[in-house]
């Protein structure tokens, strides 16, 4: 008898499983309020692990933590022209505060620029200020039509990073580094998610940025996501705030900046990316729990072989949690750690203890990146984890990159192009064929450019550079 699904396959409704799997796993649910969400504290355990990594990469680059107030004066919104313009369908305006109209109103900040640079005038003066390093964890608000929880949220949780440098060059290189050492290169090592680098069009790049570089991954169902962008923002802000330093030979210029930021997204990324018709499969580098030893009985040898084995796990360095709940059935345990995603499941049965030849017991250990279920010796489980992380781990990334690979198409035309997407798969198409005109054609097809890429997958310096390829997808 086939057992009941715990969740809607993915291929027969991938949003209503992925819906279920983010209430489900307990990731996260809706807010009270249209678009908002409330993470649940397994989601919150995953972000957390996600911040502490990615602050990590941000401080080793000479990035320092600050927080700005998330409250902005409407008037500074309307300083820096392009910007206001990309921003306003999405602004959340306070009016009234302490039973009063305000004299003037306060936009809830959609990100930090301008309050950023109202600071970043009074900080700098000469060029002994810069470079001028800051980043902040903070939650943004951008009102959203058609939310979905992590995907598109009126309220998500985010870093943003904001600096000021001497020359455009320092700026420019500084965007990158960001780009590739700290978004790229936790994506794959930690996330373990494929991620094409590249250069967003002028149509697609931030309000007000002179340039942006963007990270995009494909989802299961063959839809591009937004992992993380760094911009180049040249001088605008600085001209709007008027943030100008001395030079060392004594003129006064106007700062070169950047800003970049990554959300709350990533954990969507995570379900889509990695997940199965079981639930979530979290990369054993970032999961908060990546061992789960599951007492199967309340035996008292059983418990005691339980927490015996957790310790010697916990020496190894891994992170472990004991699930001791026997008033619970074994097989809704089961199931629930499934859904969670942990990666190594190890269960221990009072059969498991009855061990003729001394050796110590046996244990099953579940496997759930590649779906492996066996019998091992609970004393070779401390010494063979660790190893088994880093295999399951880099399982994890090579299938979003050959999954990518095998749905990605070399095209030449618009219609091509259009057809691959709708088919559930990204093409690549000269951007020399397609230009500007194409791209507005492809956008009328619900069809984006998600990035223009070079052709040995390198960022290209600049939007009409030779050979560059445009990236186009369907996306959330």
């Amino acid at each position: 008898m086939a057992k009941t699904p715990v969740l809607t396959p993915r291929a027969q409704d991938f949003p209503r499983w992925y819906q279920e799997l983010v209430n489900k796993a307990e990731l996260a649910e809706n807010g009270p309020v249209r678009g908002t969400m409330v993470i649940r504290p397994y989601g919150y355990g995953i972000w957390e692990r996600m911040q502490a990594g990615l602050d990590a990469r941000i401080k080793e680059t000479g990035v320092q933590n600050a927080y700005f107030p998330l409250l902005i004066p409407q008037s500074y919104m309307t300083k820096e022209a392009e910007h206001v313009e990309g921003f306003s369908p999405e602004l959340a305006v306070v009016t009234h505060g302490g039973g009063k109209e305000l004299e003037e109103p306060a936009v809830v900040r959609p990100t930090s620029e301008t309050i950023v640079n109202e600071y970043f005038a009074k900080w700098v003066h000469s060029y002994r200020d810069l470079p001028l390093l800051i980043n902040q964890w903070a939650n943004v608000v951008r009102w959203e039509m058609r939310p979905r929880l992590f995907l598109r949220t009126s309220e998500f949780l985010w870093q943003e990073g904001h600096t000021a440098h001497a020359t455009y060059e320092e700026a420019r290189d500084f965007a990158a580094r960001i780009h590739r050492d700290v978004y790229a290169a936790f994506m794959t090592d930690v996330l373990a998610v494929d991620v094409v680098p590249g250069r967003k069009t002028a149509r697609e790049r931030f309000a007000g940025a002179l340039n942006t570089l963007t990270l995009e991954a494909m989802m299961d169902d063959g839809k591009a996501l937004q992992m993380g962008t760094s911009h180049e923002l040249g001088q605008n802000f600085a001209r709007a705030f008027n943030t100008v330093h001395t030079t060392r030979d004594g003129r006064r210029e106007h700062v070169w900046q950047t800003s970049w930021g990554s959300t709350t997204r990533m954990l969507g990324a995570l379900v889509m990316a990695h997940g199965d018709d079981d639930g979530l499969r979290l990369p054993p580098l970032l999961a908060p729990q990546q061992v789960v030893v599951l007492a199967v009985k309340g035996d008292e040898p059983v418990l005691a072989r339980v927490r015996e084995l957790a310790a010697r796990l916990r020496v190894e360095g891994l992170r472990v949690h004991v699930d001791d709940r026997t008033d619970v059935p074994f097989g809704r345990r089961a199931v629930d750690w499934e859904l969670k995603g942990v990666p190594f499941r190890v269960e221990i049965g009072p059969r498991d203890l009855d061990d003729p030849s001394g050796a110590g017991g046996t244990a099953t250990l579940v496997r759930r990146v590649p779906g492996t279920k066996e019998q091992r010796p609970l004393a070779e489980l401390p010494a063979l984890l660790p190893g088994l992380v880093q295999e399951d781990q880099a399982l994890l990334l090579r299938r979003t990159r050959e999954r990518r690979t095998e749905r990605t198409s070399d095209v030449r035309t618009i219609d091509e192009a259009a057809q691959a997407a709708a088919a559930g798969g990204w093409a690549r198409i000269p951007w020399a064929l397609l230009g500007p005109e194409g791209e507005r054609q492809l956008a009328a097809r619900s069809v984006t450019v998600r990035c223009l890429t070079a052709e040995d997958g390198t960022v290209p310096a600049e939007d009409d550079a030779p050979g560059n390829l445009a990236l186009v997808a369907r996306a959330y």
